[in-house]
């Protein structure tokens, strides 16, 4: 399912050819990407037994950098998974990768820790006895300034983003089946990305992005409760605080939603991305909104000074 200019992504990147010939991170070593592999037998291949983090460069420095490795960390621990690297190390690694690719600038990592190769193939985490698998793919990649000035489309699906009894979703791991089926059930929908509800029929985030509205001037996202408490979501979130914009972590409906003045999308990748359209209904003018922009150029402001 290709994306194309009437069907955009939130992580629709500028083509590069340089990507075609990318260095990457495999256990300490960095080697082409013709032959980064991991085992069959690895437990983020078998089972999504993992987690992960995804970061952008920006003037040789990894935005947020503290903020992503305490989350990275933090899910390590709450899976029991020893990623067998301090933190200094993870970062090591980031930058001899960066380097190895001669990145300075608009550049995307996904930095991926597993349980490692297991004996057999079962669930049984005893079964990982080799030490962690760490991998870094890292692309030169600019978002698509097509898909910022077009806008997305949403269509809201009946998966919604689960108790935390059955999976956390503030938990950025390797197990995304029921997002990538949200994402699958919008695709057929003739949408671009999927909006989820939470459990009690709130709305919540999108398949791969957190979500928020604009009410009369006022900015809403959802409790937080149920979806992964993005960075991009938080720094929204501050910038709105620091600058005077009315914002408000809230319960709300999908009448609250149909009814918005603006609406976007935001995500490590994309930053702030529009939202013209949920479930046949325009949003506002049908283009991005003045309250958006104003917080993308609040946002990015506030990446230059994390990474001056």
């Amino acid at each position: 399912m290709p994306t194309t200019p009437n069907n955009p992504s939130t992580h629709d990147a500028e083509a590069d050819p340089r990507n075609d010939d990318l260095q990457l991170y495999v256990n300490g070593t960095i080697v082409h990407r013709s032959q980064a592999m991991v085992s069959v037998y690895d437990a983020g291949f078998m089972l999504g037994d993992g987690v992960w983090e995804g970061l952008r460069l920006y003037n040789g420095k990894w935005a947020f950098v503290d903020d992503h490795l305490d989350r990275l960390f933090e899910a390590a621990k709450a899976i029991d998974l020893d990623i067998a690297m301090t933190r200094a190390e993870v970062l090591a690694a980031l930058n001899a990768t960066a380097d190895a690719n001669g990145m300075r600038d608009n550049a995307h990592a996904r930095l991926m820790v597993t349980r490692g190769v297991k004996a057999k193939p079962f669930q049984d985490p005893r079964l990982s006895r080799t030490g962690p698998t760490v991998v870094i793919i890292m692309e030169h990649s600019a978002p698509s300034a097509t898909t910022a000035d077009h806008g997305l489309r949403l269509h809201t699906v009946p998966i919604v983003r689960g108790l935390p009894t059955s999976q956390d979703p503030k938990l950025n791991s390797h197990s995304k089946l029921n997002c990538i089926l949200a994402g699958i059930h919008a695709l057929k929908a003739g949408a671009d990305e999927a909006l989820m509800l939470d459990p009690h029929g709130f709305v919540n985030t999108t398949n791969s992005c957190n979500f928020f509205i604009v009410r009369k001037g006022a900015v809403w996202t959802s409790t937080g409760d149920y979806c992964m408490n993005g960075i991009t979501r938080q720094k929204v979130i501050d910038v709105c605080r620091a600058e005077g914009i009315a914002v408000f972590e809230r319960n709300f409906s999908l009448v609250d939603t149909y009814g918005a003045d603006e609406s976007f999308v935001t995500g490590t990748f994309g930053g702030q991305t529009p939202v013209i359209e949920i479930d046949g209904r325009t949003i506002g003018d049908g283009k991005p909104g003045p309250v958006t922009r104003r917080i993308q150029g609040l946002y990015k402001a506030l990446v230059a000074k994390d990474t001056a």
